[in-house]
């Protein structure tokens, strides 16, 4: 079987779309066809019923689920495999949501720099969806991701940390008034429906980030109230920058580890180790 013909089917699969898919193969939605007609006079069966909304698998479609990703998991790995630097014996592939890149992967990093040396690193920073993506296709061993939906199939989602979102404000009041200077921080769907239910009164804040660190950053050049990671602003905290508004919830922001199962579980287990221990270590935090 081919590697594209694997991968085309997967990319279907996994968006419902043959536009999709042709979308984010970046190819045409002719060649994506062509791609499946090949494929299904290949294994003899029929593999997706197209209609108007997309496409779905069929049964024998869903029968090969597994071997597709089993498939192209054995064919990156052999890949890595081959191209393996002078001196290393396996290679790790991981990746990370933005947020999480510092600490969390920066520390991973370093911890598997001295003590798996052996070990050939490659790391990436991703949106959620694409690394879960990755995960499920098999060109990544483990993802770090906050609070990841429940996985199916070969993917098991593993706690690494909790963390705390607590609201922090440069106003000396004990009780801010959430005006025109409260920076809304996009922490993902949990957070924003908690945080609905908690402040119904505030409509649509005047600013309004998606990204945890330039957040943090505006909010200490021009003032204002936020929430941010408790391990993010306890350095200003501590410099008397920043102050917790005691009377505002605090909500749950858990990082977990993603990895499938399909992956060599020596390779996982020290992937595993290592963001266990570095994440337990004391270590520069941004946002």
């Amino acid at each position: 079987m081919d590697v594209a013909l694997a991968r085309t089917f997967l990319e279907i699969a996994q968006s419902g779309s043959f536009v999709a898919a042709a979308s984010r193969l970046n190819i045409t939605q002719t060649a994506v066809s062509a791609r499946v007609r090949t494929l299904e006079d290949q294994l003899g069966r029929r593999l997706f019923i197209r209609n108007k909304s997309g496409a779905r698998l069929t049964p024998a479609g869903e029968r090969f689920m597994r071997h597709a990703i089993t498939f192209l998991q054995v064919w990156d790995r052999a890949r890595h495999q081959v191209g393996l630097p002078e001196g290393r014996t396996d290679v790790a592939s991981v990746g990370a949501e933005m947020s999480l890149w510092n600490p969390f992967l920066s520390d991973w990093l370093v911890w598997m720099k001295h003590q798996a040396p052996e070990i050939a690193l490659r790391a990436d920073v991703d949106i959620p969806s694409r690394l879960l993506d990755r995960i499920h296709d098999g060109s990544l061993d483990l993802a770090v991701l906050y609070d990841p939906p429940p996985q199916g199939g070969n993917a098991v989602v593993e706690l690494l940390t909790e963390e705390k979102l607590v609201m922090v404000t440069t106003s000396t009041a004990p009780n801010p008034e959430l005006g025109d200077d409260y920076v809304h921080v996009d922490w993902g769907p949990l957070f924003h429906s908690s945080h609905q239910a908690a402040f119904p009164q505030l409509g649509s804040p005047a600013v309004q980030i998606s990204h945890g660190p330039l957040a943090l950053l505006y909010l200490t050049r021009v003032g204002g109230t936020g929430y941010f990671r408790l391990s993010a602003v306890a350095p200003y905290l501590e410099a008397d920058r920043l102050h917790i508004v005691e009377t505002a919830p605090q909500f749950s922001y858990s990082v977990h580890m993603v990895y499938s199962t399909l992956t060599e579980p020596a390779l996982i287990d020290r992937m595993r180790q290592g963001f266990l221990v570095s994440s337990s270590l004391p270590s520069a935090r941004v946002a």
